[in-house]
């Protein structure tokens, strides 16, 4: 299993060499009951890193980590160069600017428009009513989904509000995703529409993503398809292809038991990872 090195990039860097996001040795605990156990993983520019593992197992709480909505007991927790952990609040604020979390079940406020839910982060920066129109029709469009601008969440499928809440994380271009089970609770279809979005957001904006699922399709589809502008829609890549960006990573009884490629995945010999791979 790898280990993250402690080379970290400054603050608003490009540099391909940098990771994005660095744990190093990282515990956390709720009521004296252990969580996660000395967690080490990097994450490089570009990246799509998919975190598997039992229900309860502390996906959603490594998500929360990143984003600084919970601190560690102990270990560092280095985005975009910068350690969390020490952060005052007011930091935080600004440095989760860059970052856009799409929540279990989609989180829109239902007495909210889609467009509102959507420009939420510009109307507390007081953006411009035009700037919001106009961005908030550039990410709608982006999600297939211009025309529900005017409705509420209660008017739109469970798939729909999905797609409006990837709509709403990418409202500020950010450099990291967070996505928390984008597809829980979505037939295999609607599930398969809302990959395709991820795998657009990874192939044509490049946005650097983590992302927790429970269901191996959305894993491996990610793994073996790109999404083709020419056509507008997800094509799987050449027999025995796979995308080089995408790669894994598995939590087990409060440690991590994998971090690796999809090859490596699926060839191991890991007792525990074969039974949860079948």
């Amino acid at each position: 299993m790898a280990t993250a090195e402690l080379t970290h990039p400054a603050p608003g860097s490009e540099d391909p060499s940098q990771p994005v996001v660095v744990f190093d040795d990282v515990s956390i605990s709720f009521d004296g009951n252990d969580v996660l156990e000395r967690i080490s993983f990097k994450v490089m520019p570009g990246e799509s890193r998919i975190i598997l593992g039992p229900a309860g197992v502390g996906k959603s709480v490594l998500l929360k980590l990143t984003n600084g909505l919970m601190m560690p007991d102990s270990g560092q927790i280095f985005v975009f160069g910068q350690e969390i952990n020490t952060m005052r609040e007011e930091d935080l604020f600004a440095f989760r600017d860059r970052i856009g979390m799409v929540f279990q079940e989609g989180a829109l406020f239902d007495s909210m428009t889609v467009r509102d839910n959507v420009a939420y982060r510009l109307i507390e920066e007081h953006a411009s009513a035009q700037d919001i129109d106009r961005r908030v029709r550039e990410v709608l469009r982006f999600v297939e989904l211009e025309q529900t601008i005017d409705k509420f969440p209660s008017q739109l499928s469970g798939g729909q509000r999905r797609r409006v809440a990837i709509a709403r994380a990418i409202i500020n271009k950010p450099d990291l995703l967070l996505y928390d089970s984008p597809t829980g609770g979505l037939d295999p279809i609607t599930s398969t529409t809302i990959i395709e979005l991820v795998v657009k957001q990874r192939d044509v904006s490049h946005t650097t993503s983590l992302l927790v699922t429970h269901r191996l399709q959305d894993a491996f589809t990610m793994a073996t398809h790109r999404f083709d502008q020419e056509q507008n829609k997800m094509l799987p890549l050449p027999k025995g292809e796979l995308d080089p960006q995408t790669s894994f990573l598995m939590l087990h009884d409060r440690k991590l038991v994998f971090d690796g490629t999809t090859e490596e995945l699926v060839h191991s010999t890991d007792p525990f990872i074969k039974d949860y791979l079948e």
